[in-house]
């Protein structure tokens, strides 16, 4: 089994305190440089120009007037494109699905609306602008299908699974005989609208040549790793001709988690021209590529009158592109919630005009738990069960699906807190049953979960002479506080004041990590570096022991306390010596150390491990205009230990607020006579803005995890999950109307039926 983590600090602790982001003063005094904001000399501007059409192909593209405008270098169009690879695997990024990767400009090929179509290369931005409106394209239209409804009829069910998606678990008992002879039944469908990501940082790439003739690239990317291989890749480049950065990210809930067509335009036109250029997307632009795709669900559940279930079906349907198999797990979190002995969970494709959809902050697990959690609270209403007395009747301490127990559950205590915290216990349960003035009050619940998962990951330690230390790795920190709580862990396993700690991200440089995503970057960067920085104290240790008249010559290492950048006996802190000491005394300019960490084989062998939350929701509606208002909301967490409640909470503030857009506010509008969205910006998407959010209140559960040495879970994404079908739960609460196509608006409020 793991060794757990165990710092050597003494008197200065970091870890599990509230310590504010290490990083945070050069982000609000505008030190922090993203992808879009590095110089270089000579630097040329690319403007993407964009596919009018959803479906078809290029008859003519006419650039003459864009190419004889002042300043423009050159129009790249799929008629000159410069040669790349020919192999579809070349283009292959560590996270795509199954299938060919899209490749910018290289046929006359149309596939999705707004897909690039040509680069326009200026010596300034606005030139560049202004030559792309003169491009002029004729285009052979054929009819779009982007209708995942509309298309369900031909859904599949994908030949290649996707690396790291579970497909759904065989079916166990009848589900089927078992739901047509239960005595309560509910059986609905279920939908979630689109969604794009839209952080506030546009995705961006600025390629440099270097005079030596090899490229660094600054690129918006959750794990440069996967820009740097995309890039050899595709252009044929050895991995030393490439270096990539990123240190900052502004935002991306997984659209950077795959490198984008920017990338590629810059690092095209770089290479042809000899000559560095920044790629940069409009916020219209950011609709052209990955998004959360809509899933038509069906949940059935059947049960005996105490509300035990006796059955439960689960099946999704959702869209992917022409050219990808994209998956996400959307069923399986039905089998995993509750305890049944009939089970049947089924996923299948359909394929649509549109770009491959991309996994969004806790993706399939927001789309699936909202069907699953919106239908279990039918159940109760139909048993006339507390929705949270329903649940812990059909709890379970293992995960059916693989038929394993958990490493860890506190989601009973998650409930217990969460509810007390709410004042549950005075809900009235009738629909309709609470008002405050002319408003009707909802009082709605559901249940969060997401795998806690560890991945391998390396990191590299370097302690000066100076007593100052450098720790990092090639992970990014995509605003989660990744620079912060390494920073906290590498100062109390060497007992160093935080601020003798740097740590760096974001750059191929840095020892191997991987991308940024399913809340596995605490656990895996997090134990490489205390792994390293416990490398780096035994040779200090080794060291110290060897000089002259050392106070710690006899003492073992497990005796030996490190604090204060001393290394003292435990117990008697008068026999130590500091660390600029041990290296001074032994004529050592550094101690440098990297190491490895991975996931426990023994553990996942015999468990599987979850982070589960309880989420509770009031919602306020006028019973005349349908307006309506998430007024509060409590989030029990149950994530093991908590290396920083304050960034944590951070996480899980977030979380809720987008949980809030999901339930409330964005949908992506398709209009399916042209394949296109057409609120391409933030005027016409809607996300929750401050006079949206209100109370929200997070507590995190007290839970021993030994999953990984550090006994963390993962929290970027648990905080959205659940949260849309509990204000769902309480829209019902407080109007009597089940609405099941989110989001909720006035529209579906005040429609009849």
């Amino acid at each position: 089994m793991t060794v757990q983590f165990s710092p050597a600090a003494g008197r200065d602790r970091f870890v599990g305190q509230a310590i504010s982001r290490v990083d945070g003063p050069a982000k609000v005094t505008g030190l922090a440089k993203y992808a879009g904001e590095f110089a270089a000399p000579d630097l040329a501007y690319g403007v993407v120009v964009s596919s009018a059409i959803a479906k078809g192909r290029i008859k003519r593209i006419d650039a003459a007037a864009a190419e004889a405008v002042p300043g423009i270098v050159k129009v790249i169009t799929h008629e000159n494109r410069p040669a790349t690879s020919q192999k579809p695997e070349d283009y292959q990024d560590a996270v795509a699905p199954p299938g060919a990767p899209f490749q910018a400009l290289a046929s006359d090929r149309i596939v999705y609306s707004g897909q690039p179509i040509a680069l326009v290369v200026g010596e300034d931005f606005e030139t560049a602008r202004y030559a792309a409106s003169l491009v002029r394209v004729e285009y052979e239209t054929a009819a779009p299908l982007t209708d995942v409804t509309a298309q369900s009829g031909a859904s599949y069910d994908p030949p290649m699974k996707r690396a790291g998606i579970k497909p759904p678990p065989e079916p166990w008992g009848d589900a089927a005989h078992a739901f047509d002879t239960s005595e309560i039944r509910v059986n609905a469908q279920y939908r979630m609208a689109d969604e794009h990501h839209n952080p506030m940082e546009p995705h961006a790439s600025t390629v440099v040549v270097e005079k030596d003739g090899t490229y660094t690239v600054y690129d918006k990317i959750q794990g440069v790793s996967n820009t740097h291989d995309y890039i050899a890749g595709a252009f044929g480049l050895k991995p030393e001709q490439v270096r990539v950065l990123n240190p900052y990210l502004g935002g991306g809930f997984g659209s950077g988690l795959r490198p984008q067509y920017q990338l590629f335009l810059a690092m095209l036109a770089a290479k042809d021209l000899g000559r560095s250029v920044r790629v940069t997307l409009t916020r219209d632009q950011m609709w052209s590529f990955t998004y959360r795709s809509e899933a038509i669900q069906t949940v059935a559940l059947g049960a005996d009158p105490s509300g035990k279930l006796t059955a439960l079906k689960h099946d999704a349907v959702q869209g992917t592109s022409t050219y990808e198999d994209y998956q996400e797990v959307i069923v399986n979190w039905s089998g995993v919630l509750y305890d049944c002995d009939n089970v049947a969970l089924t996923y299948s494709l359909t394929k649509l005009d549109t770009p491959t959809p991309g996994d969004m902050r806790a993706p399939g697990a927001v789309t699936g738990v909202f069907a699953i959690e919106t239908a279990m609270d039918e159940l109760a209403h139909a048993t006339g069960q507390d929705p949270v007395q329903l649940r812990l009747k059909n709890y379970t301490e293992g995960d059916q699906t693989e038929d394993k127990p958990f490493g860890s559950k506190e989601l009973k205590e998650a409930f217990r807190q969460g509810a007390e915290r709410f004042g549950w216990d005075k809900r009235q349960p009738e629909p309709r049953s609470m008002r405050d003035g002319r408003e009707l009050v909802g009082w709605g619940m559901a249940t969060g979960i997401w795998e806690s998962m560890m991945m391998q990951s390396s990191a590299r330690a370097v302690l000066g002479a100076d007593g100052r230390l450098e720790v990092g790795n090639q992970t990014g920190d995509i605003g989660t506080g990744t620079y912060t709580i390494l920073t906290q862990i590498a100062a109390d396993t060497l007992g160093l004041p935080l601020d003798h700690v740097t740590t760096k991200l974001g750059d191929t440089k840095l020892a191997q990590a991987p991308v940024a995503g399913g809340s596995w970057t605490a656990a895996s960067s997090g134990t490489a570096v205390m792994k390293a920085c416990r490398d780096i104290a035994e040779q200090a240790f080794k060291l110290a022991r060897g000089m002259d008249n050392s106070p710690l010559a006899n003492v073992d290492f497990e005796r030996a306390v490190f604090t204060g950048g001393r290394i003292e006996v435990a117990g008697d802190p008068s026999k130590g010596v500091a660390l600029t000491d041990i290296l001074k005394a032994t004529g050592t300019e550094r101690l440098e150390a990297t190491a490895e960490a991975a996931p426990d084989k023994d553990f996942e062998e015999a468990y599987n491990a979850y982070t589960h939350s309880a989420i509770f929701a009031e919602v306020k509606i006028d019973e005349e205009l349908g307006v309506l208002r998430c007024t509060r909301v409590v989030s029990a967490i149950a994530a093991g230990r908590i290396l920083n409640p304050k960034t944590a909470r951070s996480q899980i503030l977030g979380g809720i607020v987008m949980g809030i857009g999901s339930a409330l506010h964005e949908e992506s509008m398709l209009d399916h006579r042209i394949g296109r969205f057409m609120n391409h910006n933030l005027g016409e998407y809607h996300v929750p803005v401050h006079a949206d959010i209100h109370d929200i209140d997070v507590i995190f559960v007290d839970e021993e995890d030994k999953a990984n040495p550090l006994g963390v879970k993962g929290l970027g994404e648990i905080g959205i999950v659940g949260v849309a079908a509990a204000i769902s739960n309480a829209v019902f609460h407080a109007t009597g109307k089940r609405i099941r196509h989110l989001p909720i608006t006035i529209d579906k409020i005040v429609a009849e039926g």
